[in-house]
């Protein structure tokens, strides 16, 4: 009761007063949204061999990759100040400069808490104004990863109940929510910040933005939560701050 009463809470938060369209990736189709990255795949891959290996990625990001079918994926969450082509990013701190960002649609990224020790561990919070911005928020060679992308990378692990325990990292999760990061993507539960810059949830939720809009106000993402082991395919208003990650182009 009391984890369902969570959901409840955090599915308020990130939906706001727009309308949200739940459904777990076990059971969701694909969607007719638009989409804002190139290099997009939409098989449905279903090896599951994953290898691990260490890369510097171009511009300020140097971080790990792993191979998930026919996808590679950073596996740590990004954490760059600048867009593709130099040009800042600016950071939002206050609640009035979070929120004053977001409704003028601006990019904008922050530490939790405004603490620079999160954004080592767990890396930055971006809007969703951030992550479509046509200087490219991810390193050359690499993108945002769309819904039907996401989707790709939730069957490749199985598409069962167990996936968002194979995409956990095997520590750092709330009351022994670790998983078993069989995936090699050690994803962390980053938490996120509200459209008006409340942060929630660090060490409970993990939360990803994908390219595709679901509405004008509202985009597609990803959610791991601590206390359960699927994958939540959830939309939420574009002004809120989730994780990033990025999946290499095609080549």
């Amino acid at each position: 009761m009391f984890y369902k009463l969570q959901l409840i809470l955090i599915f308020f938060v990130l939906a706001s007063s727009c309308q949200r369209g739940a459904s777990n990736e076990l059971s969701s189709g694909g969607s007719d949204s638009n989409e804002v990255s190139s290099g997009r795949s939409n098989s449905n891959e279903v090896s599951s061999e994953q290898s691990n290996s260490n890369e510097v990625s171009s511009g300020e990001s140097a971080s790990n990759e792993v191979t998930i079918g026919k996808q590679i994926w950073m596996a740590e969450n990004l954490n760059v100040d600048e867009f593709r082509n130099g040009d800042p990013i600016p950071e939002a701190k206050t609640n009035e400069e979070w929120q004053n960002m977001g409704e003028q649609n601006e990019a904008a990224w922050c530490y939790y808490d405004n603490d620079p020790a999160n954004g080592i561990k767990y890396g930055k919070l971006y809007n969703w104004y951030a992550v479509a911005d046509s200087r490219g928020l991810c390193p050359a060679g690499w993108h945002l990863p769309s819904d039907g992308e996401w989707t790709q990378l939730t069957k490749t692990l199985g598409g069962d109940n167990d996936t968002g325990s194979k995409m956990k990292s095997a520590n750092g999760w709330s009351d022994g929510g670790n998983g078993t990061n069989s995936s090699g993507l050690s994803s962390l539960p980053g938490g996120l910040r509200s459209d008006v810059g409340t942060y929630y949830s660090i060490g409970n939720h993990g939360i990803w933005w994908s390219s595709t809009e679901f509405s004008t106000s509202s985009a597609w993402f990803r959610l791991l939560v601590y206390s359960d082991g699927n994958v939540l395919r959830e939309n939420g208003l574009k002004r809120n701050g989730f994780s990033v990650r990025c999946v290499r182009d095609e080549r």
